[in-house]
């Protein structure tokens, strides 16, 4: 038993050995600042773990916080993420056992009956073994086989964490698109049926010039026909409502009617919004999800290289076995019964050496793939970011601009109405004026809109997520 005990250290110390590349994390290209980063007023978005609910509670809107929160408790496809990771999870529990000896235990009793010539003593006709005993297998990781498949099981598991936390963030970024496009058209439902009211009170007027000898057919026909046209809108609005309302309903893990009661009643588009410092592209390079997943893919990989190495030299298994085997069940575990093995075991695959570097060729040509996705990632990131830091800044000058130009057109309609009824103008110059508020109103609240969504879609970028169609 100690001559086994002794065997099986020495193996330890020598399984010290790892053949392969030692993984180096790649650096990206330093860069100072966003050129566009002009919305730092407030503490940067940290990883999404960290920061999702304090980000969305700047938009001072309990509901949305609301749904967020159950998203990312109940969303099937988060469900789907945990278990892939737990999956990981368990091939890297796998991977560690298989560095250490295996234990196995067994006992058996067997019977033959013997012919003539096998009998040693004449009356024996029949034999009998009662056998129990403890085995032990362990691969001698002399150059690092099992050491790198743990590695490439470790790294893997860190990638299917940070994919978790990608799609969190992602997913509370859709909610929260998905919610403030609800609300951006309630808003232009609203408008819409405001401007037929307005259309309407046009119409009145008309009408009311015709009776009095004073105005056309032709513009009461044209009257009629803006009013139906402004109104032929609201049912794709309303069937946009239905949608979006559906969407949040499946985002949060409920059929898609479950919260229509609940976002059926119009509401405002959030006037608050979160303030974000965007930070150094290098803070943002570091925090984002997504790209600690494609560098653990990529260590992942370098580790791969190493396994298939290893299959350039011999695979040694020491097996060991201390038992008792007796010929009959109450001579187990005497003296005399005692019995043990000690053997070496080589696999000598590695000498199919093509064999082998055709392993080694395809997992480097995998590391290669993996890197430059990775530096891919890497790019998208960085361009995700100065993109909607530009949209966010160049959303809140249209919407100033617009909302500028409405209160124009509103006081325009205004003089148009009392002069076409006091007949300075014709119906012309009044319908003119009345379809520019139309227009100016319905781009105001998706100019709105817009700008909201931009916001979201800088938390993405910034938090690790690129946006979702």
């Amino acid at each position: 038993m100690n001559k086994l005990a002794g065997i099986f250290t020495l193996a330890a110390l020598l399984s010290a050995c790892a053949v392969g590349p030692d993984y180096q994390a790649p650096e990206p290209a330093p860069l100072d600042q966003f050129v566009h980063d002009q919305t730092a007023t407030g503490a940067q978005v940290k990883r999404a773990a960290d920061n999702e609910q304090l980000f969305w509670h700047g938009f001072e809107d309990p509901l949305l916080a609301e749904l967020i929160e159950q998203t990312l408790a109940e969303n099937q496809s988060l469900q789907a993420s945990l278990a892939r990771y737990q999956q990981a999870e368990a091939l890297l529990r796998g991977a560690r056992r298989d560095q250490l000896p295996s234990v196995t235990a067994g006992a058996g009793v067997s019977g033959q009956r013997l012919a003539e010539v096998e009998r040693i003593d004449p009356a024996q006709e029949r034999v009998e073994f009662y056998q129990a005993g403890l085995g032990l297998s362990w691969e001698l990781d002399l150059f690092g086989r099992l050491q790198r498949a743990a590695e490439a099981s470790e790294a893997e598991l860190q990638a299917a964490g940070a994919d978790r936390e990608t799609l969190q963030v992602a997913l509370a970024g859709q909610l929260a698109s998905s919610y403030f496009q609800l609300r951006g058209l309630q808003q232009q439902l609203r408008v819409v049926e405001e401007n037929v009211s307005l259309q309407r009170a046009s119409l009145d007027i008309v009408s009311a010039r015709l009776e009095a000898g004073r105005g056309t057919l032709f513009d009461q026909v044209r009257a009629r026909a803006q009013v139906d046209a402004t109104r032929a809108v609201i049912p794709q609005l309303k069937a946009d409502i239905g949608a979006a309302m559906h969407r949040i309903g499946v985002l949060t893990g409920q059929p898609p009617t479950a919260l229509v009661p609940l976002l059926g009643e119009p509401a405002e588009l959030p006037r608050s919004r979160p303030s974000i410092a965007a930070g150094s592209p290098g803070d943002v390079l570091r925090r984002r999800p997504d790209i600690q997943a494609a560098e653990r893919r990529l260590a992942a990989a370098s580790a791969r290289i190493g396994v298939a190495t290893a299959d350039l030299f011999p695979h040694f298994t020491l097996e060991g076995l201390l038992g008792s085997l007796a010929g009959s069940g109450s001579d187990l575990f005497t003296g005399g019964a005692q019995t043990g093995r000690v053997a070496l075991g080589i696999d000598w695959s590695f000498l199919d050496r093509a064999q082998v570097e055709a392993r080694i060729d395809a997992a480097d040509a995998q590391s290669a793939e993996l890197l430059a996705d990775y530096r891919q990632t890497v790019l998208l990131a960085l361009e995700e970011t100065e993109t909607w830091l530009l949209r966010y800044q160049q959303s809140h000058e249209r919407a100033a601009l617009l909302k500028s130009a409405t209160d124009a057109a509103i006081q325009a309609v205004e003089q148009a109405r009392d002069r076409y009824d006091q007949g300075f103008i014709g119906y012309f110059e009044l319908l003119a004026a009345e379809q520019e508020l139309t227009s100016m109103r319905d781009n105001l609240v998706q100019s709105r809109t817009e700008m909201a969504l931009a916001m979201v879609n800088v938390y993405r970028s910034l938090a690790g997520a690129p946006p979702m169609g």
